[in-house]
């Protein structure tokens, strides 16, 4: 294994980490009571795979969910399949 930090104690390391939980916390916990453990692991599954990882815009994609940026990455790969 491979440490992910750059050097001992700084900072920026965990960063982007410590900004996406906070997040998530925000999101999907404070003030939000579950009626068991089921319904608190289904709505995290919710947040991360389907709204975090398929549909929320990131910059680095123009701005465009990961699913639309496929989907405008498929159509173009057809078009020069299709004019080549």
């Amino acid at each position: 294994m491979v440490c992910a930090m750059s050097r001992k104690g700084n900072c920026w390391d965990n960063a982007p980490t410590e900004s996406w939980f906070n997040n998530f916390e925000n999101v999907r916990y404070h003030g939000i009571r579950y009626a068991s453990r089921y319904a608190m692991k289904a709505a995290s599954f919710a947040y991360i795979e389907v709204f975090y990882s398929r549909t929320r815009q990131h910059s680095t994609l123009g701005y465009r969910s990961p699913v639309q940026y496929l989907e405008d990455w498929m159509k173009k790969q057809n078009q020069e399949n299709l004019g080549a």
